[in-house]
């Protein structure tokens, strides 16, 4: 198999509104190599934004407040570089937003739809040539884990963007078990060998690729979030999670909770003590019986005092269905046994306080945990009102202080509100 790659030079500067499809045929028709069933044109992002508009003033607003827009979530930042997610699914630095090979003070932004571009570049170009071809549009990337860029498909037309060969053998008669090939982002990584960013030359056409297979978009390329195990920088998660107070449906695995709570345990304690416990209620009927438990010590204190406060018994209700409703809840304790006891009452307090903080770290730990998984979670104070009756519900010893209760499920569909920004310096004092 041979595979050869063909750089189309008589492509004049694209502007906004040009027929790309048709400047790519005239640069075929003026000397280009006349294409054949099976080749593969490719063409950078740079021109069909152009052609398609996508190209913005920098001034007034500034790069940064585009990056904003075309970002629908950071997935990690340090100083001026922003790792975003944009709306097509990709994840690049800056959201695409690029400066290069276009004018002082302009912007390009990624196409709208880039494989729509590419059928659309396709279309045309077999109607003039009567050849049966793939598009492909790349753009340059960096990889985690590895310095430097390379071109990768963010549309595709005409050609399989992935080839799976699961089930299929290798050289050795092996059975193949998890290997799908990105066939698109193999082309559009070939062509960059003579597309160079200062090349001028923004397409070319690669020939001997074996198309055989059902086409496919680019966008099939995207990981699903489910399978995504890099989904946030560290920094980003902390940030990233939100309290949720829906769930979908449908059980949480035991195994996602187990690791959660290994988290967990790795928060600070006194003494080198481990002081947590985690009690999962899974079943329906363990956490009506630990709302129900609550409800009537709840309703025993207001009969004891005797003037129902309306705010209080509104919040009530709100927890207990939310509690019932998530598919999990987790009630974390923490005991305070192996505090060291000192002749000052102050210092033991604060033996006392130490313990409790720690069980704060552990719950926090817990719900970082559970967001690095795709799940979410709420923290629910209740228990921490009814301590008797939750350890009695759950069959705890009189150690065992309650420190809420979470709520834990997957988070409903689309991705939860960001973060209203906050200043730092409404929190952070520097002494000198």
């Amino acid at each position: 198999m041979t595979v050869e790659i063909f750089p189309l030079q008589e492509i004049p500067e694209i502007v906004p509104g040009d027929d790309l499809g048709a400047a790519l045929v005239l640069a075929v028709l003026a000397g280009g190599p006349s294409p054949v069933d099976g080749d593969v044109v490719v063409v950078t992002q740079k021109v069909v934004s152009k052609a398609e508009g996508r190209v913005v003033s920098e001034w007034p607003e500034g790069k940064a407040t585009w990056v904003a827009r075309e970002t629908r979530r950071v997935v990690a930042s340090r100083d001026d570089m922003i790792i975003a997610e944009t709306r097509h699914g990709f994840v690049c630095a800056n959201a695409g937003v690029d400066a290069s090979n276009v004018a002082e003070g302009f912007l390009t932004l990624l196409p709208e739809d880039p494989d729509g571009s590419a059928e659309k570049i396709r279309r045309q170009l077999a109607a003039v040539f009567d050849v049966r071809l793939g598009v492909v549009i790349t753009d340059t990337f960096g990889r985690p884990w590895r310095h430097g860029l390379v071109n990768i498909a963010i549309g595709c037309a005409g050609i399989p963007a992935l080839v799976d060969l699961r089930g299929t053998q290798d050289a050795t008669g092996r059975v193949l078990e998890a290997t799908i090939v990105a066939l698109a982002d193999e082309v559009a990584a070939a062509s960059g060998l003579v597309m160079a960013k200062a090349s001028g030359i923004p397409a070319a056409i690669v020939r001997g690729v074996d198309l055989h297979g059902v086409a496919s978009p680019a966008s099939s390329i995207v990981r699903d979030r489910d399978e995504d195990l890099f989904r946030e920088s560290p920094l980003q998660a902390i940030h990233g999670r939100r309290s949720i107070r829906r769930f979908e449906s449908g059980p949480v695995a035991r195994p996602a909770l187990e690791r959660a709570v290994l988290a967990a345990c790795t928060a600070p304690a006194p003494h080198h003590t481990r002081p947590w416990l985690f009690v999962g209620l899974e079943s329906e009927l363990a956490r009506k019986r630990l709302i129900g438990a609550m409800a009537e010590a709840w309703e025993a204190d207001l009969r004891a005092d005797g003037t129902p406060d309306p705010v209080i018994e509104r919040r009530r209700a709100k927890s207990d269905a939310l509690l019932l409703e998530a598919p999990v809840l987790i009630v974390p304790c923490v005991r305070l046994t192996g505090a060291h006891v000192y002749a000052d009452e102050e210092r033991s307090a604060a033996e006392l306080q130490m313990f409790l903080l720690s069980g704060g770290a552990a719950i926090q730990n817990l719900m970082l945990a559970l967001h690095a998984q795709g799940l979410a979670s709420c923290w629910v104070s209740s228990t921490l009102f009814c301590k008797e009756e939750t350890r009695h519900a759950l069959g705890l010893p009189e150690y065992w202080i309650p420190l809420g209760s979470l709520a834990v499920g997957r988070p409903p569909a689309g991705e939860p509100p960001a973060r209203p920004p906050l200043d730092a310096t409404d929190f952070l004092v520097h002494l000198e």
